[in-house]
């Protein structure tokens, strides 16, 4: 009998590989996880992978080393990875200290694209990290009951701008606005992190003279030439509550290029808190 093709999975943060992971079983894959001890959740190891090699976001010649010695030839990134861990907490070998001493640019997308090449130097090829759950992407159009507002809809405009401008420059994909005005920036923190900020600033005007209304849109977007393979926008059930939190009242995001972890969960979570979510 034929052996079954093995899989790698880069494991990062959240429930996006545990997703991934589960999918690629039930295609048939044996699924090879490569697990990041400061990032990946412990429970991969109940998912039932062919197998499960815990290693450190700094050590890329083991990574290299695993997948060969278990002969994975194509590999899958998924689940976020701090991009202040990237380039503060890690402890590099010298295959990566290397590579990054090489980088011009030292944001994530350079030195993860990096990455990619020296593995696929090496055999080993990165798929689109959503190859596995295009039923998640977000489809174009309403998500929710409720419908922006004119207000929102503004906000949307001028925050899709504002986010398409710094996306480029791999800042960050997400931008807080109200009343057409820029509240909040992601940078290294995070989309969580960043609607936190936001609220923080909003409650901080309670009591001024401020002419900025509270409720708050967030507006997620894709990188121009978004790389599936690595670093895709992605909201769950952690993301609405971070806007009830905030105060947050609508979110836009980028059909067909942002991933919705918790599916339907996330709309009905949003009806219930009065979010609304549309997909351009």
């Amino acid at each position: 009998m034929a052996e079954k093709e093995k899989l790698g999975l880069i494991a990062g943060n959240g429930r996006f590989p545990l997703l991934v992971l589960d999918a690629a079983r039930a295609r048939g894959l044996d699924v090879v996880v490569a697990a990041i001890q400061e990032e990946t959740f412990p429970e991969i190891e109940q998912h039932g992978a062919a197998a499960v090699h815990w290693m450190s976001l700094g050590e890329l010649s083991k990574l290299i080393d695993t997948f060969k010695r278990e002969g994975v030839t194509r590999a899958i990134m998924a689940g976020q990875v701090k991009h202040k861990q990237i380039f503060s907490s890690i402890k590099p070998d010298w295959r990566l200290a290397k590579l990054i001493l090489s980088l011009t640019t030292r944001n994530t997308d350079s030195l993860i694209g990096a990455v990619a090449k020296v593995l696929a130097d090496e055999g080993i090829t990165l798929l689109d990290s959503t190859s596995f759950l295009e039923p998640l992407l977000a489809r174009a159009g309403l998500l929710t009951k409720r419908a922006p507002g004119d207000e929102e809809r503004k906000n949307i405009e001028y925050g899709r701008a504002v986010a398409r401008h710094l996306a480029q420059y791999d800042i960050g994909q997400t931008v807080v606005i109200a009343e057409s005005a820029c509240v909040a920036v992601e940078a290294m923190e995070g989309t969580d992190a960043t609607l936190q900020r936001a609220g923080e600033i909003m409650r901080g005007l309670e009591g001024t003279a401020s002419t900025l209304s509270r409720a708050l849109t967030a507006v997620k977007v894709a990188k121009p030439n978004q790389d599936m393979r690595f670093d895709v926008p992605v909201i769950g059930l952690s993301t609405i509550e971070a806007m009830r939190a905030a105060g947050a009242t609508c979110l836009a995001i980028d059909a067909g290029k942002c991933l919705l972890l918790d599916g339907e969960r996330i709309a009905e979570a949003a009806d219930a808190a009065g979010i609304t979510i549309v997909a351009e």
